[in-house]
């Protein structure tokens, strides 16, 4: 879901009446609680503890149906952003190896890759990250409490002490829920015969024959990753790829993840797992077009089915916080909740991107609106985010699609254009097939001809999106029109510089795939 329609999302749902807060206690044992040690949560407490407030933080990570646990960081640091983009690192590596071959490297060998190795280095990594916050938190006089905590009313909370085992209470003037998300898993026997991405950057063996099962961004990140490290990868995609996201990027994404080896089963859902006598998985799955029922042996299935906010277990119902069917949380412009003490961040609230640096954002800005007289409101709208695919994709702001259906077509203008790479061309970078890799690039800008051509939609899929995308929403938050970017001069040569050159609209009906190099 883009910023605006996720804003859209918020001013829609259903919020009850603001709940009665109990004011009969004049005294707390702490200003702010904050559950959940994630990226927004570790923000929010240590920003508040800064401007004075007596802060308690509460982090506990119930395992994954496999067992797998972690440390201080939440999703992000532990089992996501951070250790995806390590492993999407590595398998870029892997492809970066044959072009060192056509530029003057000699290999004695072939190089072979070792995922204990790999995984390893990952987990030592997120443990320096994890004893970094640990330490971050001491310094910034948060008092931390690893346990499970549960509400007993509007300014209670209940926990075991992890050292005595002894059930505490203690109460405070304002709490922050930011408990995140975990992965879904599909109602199907022998479901739990799966994994997810909260169990496969640390997984104990080298994945082999996989199938992911999924279209989301984490599905199709883990199958590049898992494909370019060497692995024999599926991906089971029951409709369209990155949903929310522009679809003719996103098919683009698709179409260079075929080419490089990954197989798509699609339109198709699995329907049973079951372990065979060698310890692999057969995975039983309906092709919905033509309604054939197929069983296919793997060594790993990987869930990206869908996340769930963490809000329930945790007696939340003694509070008032009202909270949707989806699990989230509605929250005002403010982030809080219709409980007027209790505020939400992060990806347990609804309509909002679910991105680590707008949590950590809209933490900080509520921590200095609580504790500091301030008054600045975190903007979700121009949000930045990137895609890390093999070949990556970076946006801001609206999709091809979404523009159209809020302006109409006749108020939407597109520039676009495929291209290529130049170090790819040099190094003769070819598919599965044999067939050139050159011009797998994308760029493109959406635009409201109502605004002076103003960009309201930004889309670049190359190596490094991420990179190029960042500095490109403050232009967008500026204003930036299509002028703009034909007066800026771009970099050569460079991927990015191509989004100062386009000069195909779609509506020109021209052929907008560029034809030669520099």
């Amino acid at each position: 879901m883009d910023a605006a329609a996720a804003a859209s999302a918020v001013a829609a749902a259903p919020v009850p009446a603001v709940a009665t807060v109990d004011e009969s206690m004049p005294q707390y044992d702490f200003d702010f609680a904050v559950v959940g040690g994630g990226s927004g949560g570790l923000a929010a407490a240590k920003e508040a503890s800064k401007k004075g407030a007596r802060v308690v933080c509460f982090d506990f990570v119930k395992p994954s149906p496999a067992g797998t646990t972690w440390g201080l960081g939440g999703t992000c640091v532990n089992v996501g952003c951070i250790p995806k983009k390590l492993m999407h690192y590595s398998g870029l590596l892997h492809k970066r190896f044959d072009d060192a071959k056509h530029l003057g490297w000699q290999f004695p060998e072939e190089p072979k890759h070792s995922w204990t190795d790999l995984t390893d280095s990952i987990g030592a990594y997120i443990g320096s990250l994890n004893f970094g916050y640990r330490t971050s938190l001491m310094d910034a006089k948060v008092k931390y409490e690893n346990a499970y905590a549960v509400f007993r009313d509007a300014h209670t909370i209940e926990y075991t002490d992890k050292k005595s085992k002894q059930l505490k209470t203690i109460t405070f003037k304002y709490a922050l829920l930011a408990t995140g998300g975990r992965p879904n898993y599909p109602d199907i026997p022998g479901w739990e015969l799966g994994i997810s991405s909260d169990d496969i950057f640390s997984y104990y063996k080298a994945p082999g024959k996989s199938l992911v099962v999924g279209a989301s961004y984490i599905a199709l990140e883990c199958a590049g990753f898992l494909n370019h490290l060497g692995y024999d990868t599926s991906v089971m995609v029951r409709s369209i790829l990155l949903r929310g996201f522009d679809q003719q990027c996103a098919n683009m994404i698709g179409d260079v993840m075929v080419r490089e080896g990954v197989k798509f089963i699609r339109p198709a859902v699995p329907q049973k797992l079951e372990k065979t006598a060698d310890d692999r998985i057969n995975v039983t799955y309906l092709k919905e077009d033509s309604k054939e029922t197929v069983t296919e042996t793997y060594d790993t299935v990987l869930w990206a089915v869908g996340r769930t906010a963490v809000t329930s277990g945790m007696g939340l119902e003694t509070t008032g916080v009202h909270i949707l069917p989806n699990k989230k949380i509605p929250v005002d412009e403010n982030e809080r909740t219709n409980v007027e003490n209790i505020f939400a961040i992060g990806d347990c609230i609804e309509g909002r991107p679910e991105l680590t640096p707008v949590a950590i954002k809209s933490g900080v800005l509520l921590a200095q609106r609580l504790f500091a007289g301030a008054t600045k409101k975190m903007d979700y709208n121009l949000v930045p985010t990137t895609v890390f695919t093999p070949i990556e994709y970076g946006a801001i702001g609206w999709s091809e699609e979404t523009a159209r259906e809020k302006l109409g077509d006749a108020n939407v203008e597109v520039y676009l254009s495929k291209f290529g790479i130049t170090e790819w061309a040099a190094c003769h970078r070819v598919d599965k097939d044999g067939v050139d890799m050159v011009k797998v690039c994308f760029a493109k800008l959406v635009c409201d001809k109502t605004r002076n051509d103003r960009v309201v939609g930004f889309h670049i899929v190359g190596p490094d999106a991420g990179e190029m995308t960042q500095g490109y929403a403050t232009a967008l938050r500026c204003g930036a029109t299509k002028a703009d970017f034909d007066d800026t001069v771009g970099i050569h040569p460079t991927t990015v510089e191509e989004l100062h050159n386009l000069v195909i609209s779609l509506s020109s009906g021209e052929p907008w795939e560029k034809v030669g190099g520099c």
